[in-house]
């Protein structure tokens, strides 16, 4: 999937229902009901500038309810944004909870700061007193969303600034939800022998999550290997170590042998259009063709809003591409190693290619050598990797 597919706004389809009964109600200073439900929609609006907003108009009758549920359908929202204007008939809003397809609702009420209205005796104050009237529409709708069978309706209360804050972080999400069904996993090339416990369904992956799973075979990454320029090899090479210290005890063959390793994962998952890269590196068919494990963390993941993994580790693929989508920022993970009670602390740490290329912790990186696989029998034994040093706390 291309970056700014995973770098746009969340899409939320807009649900604002009102009465028709009330609609042509008119108050000689301010105006119809309709009138100043339509001031209140673009009162609502302004507040919603972090999103990319579908507005098929106030909801007041079934055949407005089956526009919008069509244009939300159309314009693939990540989520709905519905919220009761007043109190109102039933209809409509029963009917798009029955029929919308299963997209995530957003179901909020407002308490507004005070109201605007000081006797209903007065004509105009009347009108005021019916559109305030967002408490009540709340609660009864709130009955259809126990009674009909839908999952993913979340209800909030509050101020506009509150609900605000709420929205960004279920926007959020939903957004993420939107990208994963559309996103593409590469697995190199099987399951997890060692660690079954990171096993995900493929199916499962496909059908509850949403990525589809590939399986990018060892004779392709060869090639890639074999089919790597001097010039690009080089350039990556230098690049490397013009950014990072490399240890002394580091042989350069077997640098450049882990280089191309490098370099081709990323040359498979550009021309397999691969959104989240789970590398088995434990699996002796990777040492046998690239003769090391990849050490290093190609930028372009960054640059495409995509992640690499070690270990053939599903679980950890997908949690670090969520967790990507959501910050835009490098992401890794680790493993809890040990726990020293006396300090209440433990230490933790990863294999693999880690991203190192978060500019602010360039200082944390060392090229060393990989003094556990310098005891194999491999062509590139104790070919270096990128040693990222986490440091401590939160």
């Amino acid at each position: 999937m291309q970056a700014n597919q995973k770098l746009r706004k969340p899409r939320a389809g807009l649900l604002l229902l009102a009465s028709p009964r009330f609609k042509n109600l008119n108050g000689p200073k301010r105006g119809t009901y309709h009138e100043r439900k339509l001031k209140a929609t673009e009162d609502i609006k302004a507040s919603m500038e972090f999103l990319e907003l579908v507005d098929p108009g106030i909801v007041y009758e079934r055949e407005d309810a089956m526009k919008a549920m069509d244009l939300f359908y159309n314009a693939k929202v990540d989520f709905i944004y519905a919220e009761f204007l007043s109190w109102s008939e039933d209809f409509a809003w029963i009917r798009f909870l029955r029929d919308c397809p299963d997209v995530p609702i957003f179901f909020a009420n407002v308490a507004k700061p005070r109201m605007s209205f000081e006797t209903s005796l007065d004509e105009d104050d009347f009108v005021d007193y019916l559109c305030a009237g967002t408490l009540v529409g709340s609660l009864e709708a709130s009955g259809s969303i126990k009674r009909v069978p839908r999952k993913g309706v979340r209800t909030v209360m509050g101020t506009r600034g509150q609900i605000t804050e709420k929205l960004k972080v279920f926007a959020s999400a939903a957004r993420v939800r939107s990208i994963l069904r559309n996103s593409n996993l590469g697995l190199m090339a099987n399951m997890n022998e060692a660690m079954w416990s990171t096993y995900i369904d493929n199916y499962d992956l496909f059908t509850k999550i949403g990525p589809e799973i590939h399986y990018l075979p060892y004779s392709d990454y060869g090639a890639e290997i074999e089919a790597l320029s001097d010039e690009e090899v080089n350039a990556y090479a230098a690049k490397l170590t013009a950014s990072y210290k490399m240890m002394p005890d580091v042989e350069y063959d077997k640098f450049i042998g882990c280089v191309k390793a490098t370099l081709a994962i990323q040359k498979m998952a550009e021309k397999n259009d691969i959104d989240c890269y789970v590398y088995n590196d434990i699996d002796q068919a990777t040492f046998r063709t690239a003769g090391c494990r990849a050490g290093f963390y190609p930028q372009w993941f960054n640059d495409n809003v995509s992640v690499l993994v070690p270990e053939a580790d599903i679980g950890a693929g997908l949690a670090t591409y969520v967790l990507k989508l959501i910050s835009g920022k490098n992401v890794n993970f680790i493993e809890p190693f040990h726990i020293e009670d006396d300090f209440g602390t433990f230490a933790g740490g990863h294999a693999g290619p880690n991203d190192h290329n978060d500019p602010e912790w360039q200082d944390n990186v060392i090229i060393s050598r990989d003094v556990r696989f310098a005891k194999t029998s491999w062509k590139y034994a104790g070919a270096p990797f990128a040693w990222y040093r986490i440091s401590p706390g939160m």
